[in-house]
Formats: structure tokens, C-alpha cells, sequence
């Protein structure tokens, strides 16, 4: 099964005096194991820059595994950019660097009528992965609940999802989507980056502050 997915983020913010350009991703991910109670996804995104490619990979097993009580557990990363050796922390040599390296392990439960609750972890590139002063904040809890919402439709779907950390990537993310068809839904969301404070240096905070989101999301399987 091969997953399609495509991505804009528009800013709201100006944390730099002036609004950033709208972010574009695209991104193929696979799965590549044919066992029933373990999966391995692998995959790329391509986000405009001067080094555009990021890879990830998730290694999982499903939900009701092994019995009914068993949460669907995973372990990943993503964020594995191509050019290393980045610095961002305060009184470091700054470098250009992509690889934020970002390392989790989750686990997931439905509880009915409620919906899907999800609780995890994250680390990552410490050199990257810092806050408005340039200080590390490489790590945090991850947090999401997701429910269809059947009452209504069985196409339609909501979710809160929680990235905690002073970084960039740290944001409490809530949206909606719509399945048009039984392989493609649309993702309308907004992105509340949780860190707005403003560097004591330059007078700026983070890049690239809270988003407006749509994601269109395609599942295929090209060989039958």
C-alpha cells in the first residue's frame, strides 16, 4: 500500500517583522512488511528548500494484536534530513543543517464511545531542536486524541494532537477531515505553535509561528 500525501502550511504570524511563504510538502510512504500483527512503513517528504528531502519510517503493531485489550504500539522517526551537521544553539558556530532527527515511540487505544487516545515521547537533534534563545528543547510528550464522528458521518473525522516542547515543532494541532472517497480524505486543520516568546537577542521569535493547514491524503496500492 503506497500513501500519498500533499501539504501546504500558510502562516498567520509575523515573528520575523514579516509573514513567511507558504510551506509545500510532499511526501510518499510504503509499507513494506506482510505480516498481519507487524508493520513497517518507509517514506520521504519533499519540503521546499535548499535541501529538500526528508526521510522516515515506522515500525508498529496494530491495535487488538494480542487480545482485546492490547494498544496499538509504535516506534519512528522522521525529520531525517539529508544535510547534517546543523547548529542553532546560542554561542555555537550557526551551521545549515536539516537533520532535526526526530525519534518517538507511542501508544494507542480506542475507548468507545470516546474515540482513539494516543500518549508518547519524542527526542531529537539538540543542535536543531532549540527555543527563541537558541537553548535546547529536544524532547517532549506527544498527545493526541482522534474520533469519527458516526453520529454525523462516517466520513468525517476530528482530532487534537499535542507536540510539547519550546521549539519549533512543539504546537497543539486540531483539525477535521473528510473522506471523499474510500482511499482519499482532505485534512483542514490550524497549527498553534506553543512557543511565541521572543528572542532576548534579536527581538524575534520562532519560524514559522502558527499555520493554517491542508493536507490531502491518497491510499493506493498500484499492484492490484
Amino acid at each position: 500500500m503506497f500513501h500519498l500525501t500533499s501539504d501546504i502550511y500558510i502562516p498567520v504570524d509575523k515573528p520575523a517583522g514579516v509573514r513567511p511563504g507558504t510551506i509545500t510538502n510532499l511526501g510518499l510512504t510504503v509499507g513494506v512488511l506482510p505480516f498481519e500483527k507487524l508493520g513497517l512503513e518507509v517514506g520521504f517528504d519533499h519540503i521546499e528548500g535548499t535541501y529538500p528531502v526528508y526521510f522516515n519510517a515506522m515500525l508498529g503493531v496494530p491495535e487488538k494484536a494480542f487480545g482485546d485489550l492490547f494498544p496499538a504500539i509504535a516506534i519512528g522517526a522522521y525529520s531525517l534530513g539529508t544535510k547534517t551537521g546543523g547548529e542553532a544553539r546560542a554561542e555555537k558556530t550557526a551551521k545549515v543543517g536539516t537533520d532535526y532527527n526526530i525519534y518517538y515511540v507511542k501508544a494507542a487505544k480506542t475507548i468507545e464511545p470516546l474515540g482513539r487516545f494516543s500518549v508518547g515521547y519524542y527526542t531529537g537533534n539538540e543542535q536543531l531542536l532549540v527555543d527563541e534563545n537558541g537553548k535546547s528543547a529536544e524532547n517532549g510528550i506527544l498527545l493526541c486524541w482522534e474520533r469519527t464522528i458516526s453520529e454525523i458521518s462516517e466520513n468525517l473525522w476530528l482530532a487534537v494532537d499535542y507536540m510539547g516542547g519550546d521549539s519549533n515543532y512543539g504546537a497543539l494541532s486540531y483539525g477535521f477531515a473528510w473522506k471523499f472517497a474510500p482511499n482519499t480524505s482532505v485534512i483542514f486543520g490550524y497549527v498553534d505553535q506553543l512557543n511565541d516568546k521572543k528572542s532576548s537577542s534579536t527581538g524575534y521569535s520562532l519560524t514559522p509561528g502558527d499555520t493554517f493547514t491542508m493536507q490531502v491524503d491518497i491510499d493506493t496500492n498500484i499492484f492490484g
